[in-house]
């Protein structure tokens, strides 16, 4: 392979004249990844996030930086990039470690057996499905987080679908499938303005972009949740009097989740506002229903004050724990807590390191480099940007890496091509967002496993939207449909031949 700068083929064993890692090393940390992987699965099954992962990733990482120092990288620069990739999670971190705190006090406070109550009355396991993504796009779209919506809304949604003993697997991917199209075409997201930025695109022009293909991919998602509906004999009216029984359920039980979706819309930091919601949840507990959280406590020494405080103290450290007498009240009502996050945050370390050992080695960008300058068509270019962005999920392990690093391999070909950033930006948005929660690993991934209490590998055959929206942008792309130029380009171009066979468009003035 010729090297970038270099006419002289380099051996596949030898490194670079210009210090860039052969193709051949490059595969070797990533090669090893999805081997050891694998392996986890087929030994551990479900129980593989629960250590084997960790183990798997943790490796590897230390092959890329021992391949990285090999290629004469410093060391001190490996070990810095890994500490600095590791922090790039902190603020992910701090938000699950908040959402499992939330978790504990609406359960305490029964903010979740009480959006389970209703929502046995209003909804029908018929069209539950379709009506949860439905539900969860809304609200993300309006609030423009998909970790929030699902560290609340979707929390009680999961809670319905296991009274009305529907699959938590598919409810789950409804619930991400609604959350990720809010996500990505609310302008008030991180990512979309990531992408954005990425690209050197609008945001607002991306946002309008995006609908073309974010909007039939939900159509999709939502017809196939309808046929996955679960018409029988369902009878609400069990579960509603077992709740009854053991629960007071009322309106006020919904204060935390109007305390955080206020906050959200008013753009709080997301960290800020899910732990202002678990505080919400223990203050309300200790208003609405002091019985319970005394109780909890296991104090009968202490004072009540004492008592109720220790008891909201220990649903935000451990989660709320109680014995009803009723498997399934037991079960919708005891969860959560920081620690119940704490193996996830394990996961997400562990991947940060490796994902900031491959990048800063240079891995990554070596294998795509010789794919990019074969790629002579826009439907091969945007194909490739889609499983660049995929695999950046997979393998650096973090939704904005894998935002960021292909929107900086990609922009300089983009405009040499005469393709307009937006362009670029749909494109982006389309795979590396809509992906990030289908790898295990991937903080996203782990972040909705932990959230919504089921693995992974699970929930992601039933993503519908996350798995059609990258499929439609590379299909709307080969039959040229949406592909968007930039002015000079685009008068270049004749409409039926939008990429000419002559050769690749240069650059327009000043790009």
């Amino acid at each position: 392979m010729t090297q970038h700068g270099d006419e002289r083929p380099a051996a596949e064993g030898e490194p670079s004249a210009t210090g860039e890692p052969t193709i051949v090393v490059s595969l070797i940390p990533i090669g090893m990844l999805v081997v050891l992987l694998s392996l986890s699965f087929y030994f551990f099954r479900d129980e593989a996030s629960y250590g084997p992962n960790q183990v798997a990733l943790i490796f590897c990482a230390l092959v890329a930086a021992g391949l990285a120092y090999r290629n004469d990288l410093p060391w001190d620069g490996i070990r810095q990039a890994m500490i600095d990739g590791v922090a790039t999670g902190i603020a992910a971190i701090g938000i699950l470690l908040a959402v499992g705190a939330l978790i504990g006090t609406w359960a305490l406070s029964g903010t979740i057996v009480a959006m389970v109550y209703y929502g046995l009355q209003i909804l029908s396991p018929d069209y539950f499905y379709a009506t949860a993504a439905l539900i969860c796009a809304a609200v993300a779209f309006s609030i423009g987080s998909s970790w929030t919506t699902a560290g609340t809304i979707g929390i009680g949604l999961m809670g319905i679908a296991g009274s009305m003993h529907l699959s938590p697997a598919i409810a789950a991917g409804a619930v991400i499938s609604g959350a990720y199209f809010g996500d990505k075409a609310s302008p008030l997201s991180d990512t979309a303005n990531l992408a954005t930025a990425a690209a050197g695109s609008d945001l607002f022009t991306h946002i309008r972009e995006s609908l073309w293909t974010s909007i039939p991919a939900l159509l999709l998602a939502v017809v196939g949740f309808g046929i996955l509906g679960n018409p029988g004999d369902f009878d609400p009216s069990v579960s509603l009097a077992a709740i009854q029984s053991h629960v007071a359920v009322s309106a006020w039980n919904f204060l935390p989740l109007v305390v955080v979706l206020a906050l959200a819309v008013l753009r709080c930091p997301p960290m800020v506002v899910i732990f202002i919601g678990a505080l919400a949840g223990g203050a309300l507990a200790v208003v609405h229903n002091p019985d319970a959280v005394v109780a909890f406590a296991k104090a009968p020494e202490m004072a009540r004050p004492l008592a109720l405080f220790k008891g909201v103290w220990a649903a935000l450290a451990t989660g709320y724990h109680v014995e009803t007498g009723n498997a399934a009240i037991d079960q919708l009502m005891s969860r959560g807590g920081m620690s119940s996050m704490m193996v996830t945050v394990w996961l997400i370390i562990c991947a940060l390191a490796f994902g900031a050992a491959v990048e800063h080695g240079g891995f990554m960008t070596r294998l795509i480099s010789p794919l990019l300058r074969r790629a002579r068509s826009v439907g091969t270019l945007v194909a490739l940007l889609v499983a660049t962005c995929i695999g950046a999920n997979i393998i650096t392990s973090d939704q904005y890496i894998a935002v960021v690093l292909p929107g900086r391999l990609f922009r300089a070909e983009f405009l040499k091509r005469g393709l307009a950033p937006v362009f670029l930006s749909r494109v982006i948005g389309d795979s590396a967002i809509v992906t990030s929660p289908l790898v295990p690993w991937n903080s996203c991934g782990a972040y909705m496993a932990a959230t919504l209490g089921v693995p992974t590998m699970a929930y992601v055959g039933f993503c519908f939207f996350n798995l059609f929206n990258p499929l439609l942008t590379i299909l709307f792309s080969f039959i040229a449909f949406r592909v968007l130029r930039t002015p000079e380009t685009a008068q270049r171009v004749p409409a039926a031949n939008p990429y000419p066979s002559s050769g690749t468009p240069q650059p327009p003035t000043g790009a």
